[in-house]
């Protein structure tokens, strides 16, 4: 019946489908038979560099590419420096290949990823076909070992050049430019070359390594020069009997020679030159002699003609310039002297001989004492000689501080003093420069009576009887209280030239007296004193007999003399315009002193039993 009869289009839709699920049906049979087929085998179309690997299992694809790249065994790499080669494998400096990997690499191909991935590259292999790249790996550390063999035997130390003094001698060392493989790079250069696989040639990568100091023939030949002749070196204006010439032997510059290398804007170099040092050293111990202290000229005052005359010129100072000689000196012997000069430095005293009195405001004596020393003896009176010259003509500053012991200085047998008696802790004794005293004392008055301020001054231990005595050989006690004693460097005497003008100090010394004036301008200031005179006196204390074994029999000597021990206390005022500008107080507490007699040993009646007060020393009859 119609009913039961197809449309055509419906029979052509069956006969479509069943087509497409004939063909579907088909496709997965033929899938189903290719799987199966390269089961365990490389997909056809698969290639690892120029080898078809299709159907091979990994393992004859291993051996494949085992045979086909023998490259890194069969490979050659030779390595230059200049004439030197070395011919090396591609696996002795590293390269390496590894078939079973690259095998199952190829073997992987279309059995990795997603579905649709793996049909993909099945697809492509079986259609257009697919290389990958065969994989080889590259040590580093074969390579640098390789390379660390040949640097070896290629590598040249870089040498700095040297000098160096050997006796007499100078060695020199020349530099030596150095050679050194650089690995890194030349392992990179390996590294290309052999991963290309082909045979080549690599020139070592080499750097040169230049030692900063090359060259030391000019510092050779001023060594040389240096210690080729004595060097002497010579005291600038010497005239007959001033020092030096000093001279170095060759050997002893060879000895004093410095070689050392320094750094320069230009780079490093060495320096040759003499050890400042030693130099130094020789310098300081010769420069005490050639040194000289300014002195200001020295004058006395003429009442007559109210000018000053010089007695002394003055003394320009000097000094060994120890700096700057180093530096001339070494520059000079640098240059090939061998005969120079010291550097000296000198300066200007402020008061030179043309000074005038109307310059330094000197105009009129404005204080003078004189003290008294009978019954002296020769080496007492030289030392006071002695100590007074040092101060005659002397000039002192407006506002200046003047230091006694400055002046006097080192009181010894070398500087002209003799020995006399001196107080010694508790005992007058034989010392140098006794009578230095009867200086400080007339001094101190000049000072006291002129109204200038005192800023230091020390009593005697006991009362002296010279600081006592008045012309003509008397005494009087007034002057007790207006000693002063210096004991250079501890003990000083010290006062201040308050006023706006120069003050010079004249000393004149006679048989049995000293004279100091101080000359300059009066500023109208004038000086009233007072004593309490001597109080609160103490009996001196018993005799001192000693018995002196130098001394001989029979023989009676006294030593030290009886004084009584008192207080005195001076003032004073010094009044300027109407007004006390100064008001002093001097306390001087004397200790009372007994008398001292020594005896060689076994002289009759001492020590006496009786004692004489007025003849101590006497023996008992």
């Amino acid at each position: 019946m119609c009913g039961d009869l197809l449309h055509p289009f419906q029979r052509g839709l069956v006969i479509f489908i069943g087509g497409v699920g004939l063909f579907i049906l088909a496709l997965v049979m033929y899938l189903i038979g290719f799987y199966f087929d390269y089961s365990g085998r490389i997909y056809p179309g698969v290639n690892m560099g120029w080898v078809d690997l299709s159907g091979k299992t990994p393992a004859e694809a291993a051996l494949l590419l085992a045979l086909q790249y023998d490259y890194p065994h069969s490979g050659q790499i030779l390595l230059r420096d200049g004439g030197q080669t070395w011919v090396a494998s591609p696996v002795e400096v590293g390269l390496a290949l590894d078939p079973v990997r690259n095998a199952h690499l190829a073997y992987n191909l279309g059995r990795s990823g997603s579905l649709g991935e793996r049909l993909g590259d099945q697809f492509q292999a079986w259609y257009h076909g697919l290389t990958l790249p065969l994989e080889m790996t590259f040590d580093q550390r074969i390579a640098r070992h390789y390379l660390e063999s040949i640097a070896a035997q290629v590598n040249i130390p870089t040498v700095e050049a040297s000098l160096h003094v050997d006796g007499l001698d100078v060695l020199v060392q020349p530099g030596q430019i150095g050679r050194r493989v650089d690995i890194p790079a030349t392992t990179a250069a390996l590294e290309t070359l052999t991963r290309s696989l082909m045979d080549g040639e690599i020139p070592l990568v080499v750097q040169e390594d230049p030692p900063v100091i090359m060259d030391v023939e000019e510092q050779a030949r001023i060594a040389r020069n240096i210690i080729s002749a004595p060097l002497i070196v010579n005291y600038p204006g010497a005239e007959e009997g001033a020092p030096g010439p000093w001279a170095f032997a060759r050997e002893d510059l060879a000895d004093m020679l410095i070689i050392e290398r320094v750094a320069t804007p230009e780079g490093a170099e060495y320096r040759v030159n003499l050890s400042d040092e030693r130099l130094r050293n020789f310098l300081n111990e010769i420069a005490p002699d050639l040194a000289k202290r300014e002195e200001n000229a020295r004058f006395i005052f003429d009442d007559d003609t109210r000018q000053l005359e010089v007695i002394q010129p003055a003394i320009y100072g000097q000094s060994v310039d120890v700096e700057t000689t180093i530096q001339s000196l070494n520059a000079r012997v640098l240059a090939g002297e061998h005969d120079v000069t010291l550097d000296m430095e000198y300066s200007t005293p402020e008061i030179t001989d043309e000074a005038t009195a109307e310059d330094l405001g000197i105009t009129e004596l404005v204080s003078s004492h004189t003290t008294y020393y009978y019954g002296s003896d020769s080496s007492r009176k030289q030392n006071i000689a002695t100590a007074a010259e040092r101060f005659h003509g002397l000039l002192i500053p407006p506002g200046a501080t003047f230091s006694m012991g400055d002046v006097l200085g080192d009181v010894s047998l070398d500087t002209g003093y003799a020995e006399a008696w001196i107080i010694y802790g508790d005992r007058t004794i034989k010392g140098v420069g006794g009578g230095v005293c009867q200086v400080s004392t007339t001094l101190f008055r000049t000072v006291f009576f002129g109204g200038y301020p005192i800023e230091e001054r020390h009593p005697h231990a006991y009362r002296v009887y010279y600081y006592e005595q008045t012309y003509g050989g008397g005494h009087d006690t007034q002057w007790a209280g207006l000693d002063a004693t210096v004991y250079v460097p501890v003990v000083d005497f010290e006062f201040t030239n308050d006023t706006p003008y120069w003050l010079l100090m004249e000393t004149y010394v006679g048989n049995f007296y000293l004279t100091w004036k101080f000359y300059s301008t009066s500023d109208g200031r004038t000086v009233e004193w007072d004593t309490t005179g001597l109080t609160n006196k103490q009996d001196p204390p018993e005799p001192r007999y000693e018995e002196n074994e130098d001394l001989d029999a029979g023989v009676i000597k006294q030593v030290d003399w009886s004084v009584e021990g008192a207080d005195v206390t001076v003032t004073r005022d010094v009044w300027r315009n109407g007004e006390i500008i100064y008001e002093d107080t001097f306390q001087t507490h004397y200790m009372p002193w007994r008398a001292v007699c020594e005896y060689g040993p076994a002289t009759e009646g001492m020590p006496p039993k009786d004692p004489d007060p007025d003849n101590p020393c006497r023996p008992d009859s």
